[in-house]
């Protein structure tokens, strides 16, 4: 065997694809995290350029009836990407990996937070249940408001509740 074989062997053992884990980092609260992270991180990305998409659709060359779409809310932003409009492609695709890379980075902290919190309380506690998940839920939702543009007090208060209230009822016995 060269030495580029035994390389690439070592770099595939260290990612440890069979036992569950992306990366095997020493410690199974950093597993949990990098895990769920990595994870989360794709969907976040796959989320933002299906809508990107959804919209450029809607919005780009045809007439779409609109009579069968619900009422629009008010002070809701129209299109989540307004930077693409009537800019060059270079400077559309920049604002793109943006704020695709923004909302990646988004779910995965959110996923990761919240995984390595309800593993860090049961193993703290000896117990997984609904208490777990609600402080966990709260957590990462007061996570997630501050990673908001810009978070109030009440948004931080109203995502730590629905981050409780997401993430306790399958738990509830």
């Amino acid at each position: 065997m060269n030495k580029v074989e035994v390389q690439a062997r070592s770099i595939l053992n260290d990612l440890e694809f069979g036992k569950g884990h992306i990366l095997d980092l020493g410690h199974p609260l950093l597993n949990r995290f990098a895990d769920s992270f990595v994870k989360a991180a794709g969907i976040g990305a796959i989320q933002s350029m299906s809508r990107e998409a959804y919209f450029t659709a809607i919005e780009g060359g045809t007439v779409v009836d609109k009579s069968n779409c619900a009422p629009e809310i008010p002070g809701a932003k129209k299109h989540p990407f307004h930077e693409l409009r009537g800019e060059t492609n270079q400077k559309s695709l920049e604002a793109m990996v943006k704020r695709t890379g923004k909302e990646s980075l988004q779910w995965g902290l959110a996923a990761g937070v919240y995984s390595s919190l309800t593993y860090g309380l049961k193993e703290a506690r000896g117990a997984h249940d609904w208490k777990n998940s609600a402080v966990a839920g709260a957590l990462t939702g007061v996570a997630l408001a501050l990673t908001a543009d810009s978070s109030s007090h009440e948004q931080v208060v109203q995502c730590a509740i629905t981050g409780a209230a997401i993430s306790t009822p399958p738990l509830i016995s």
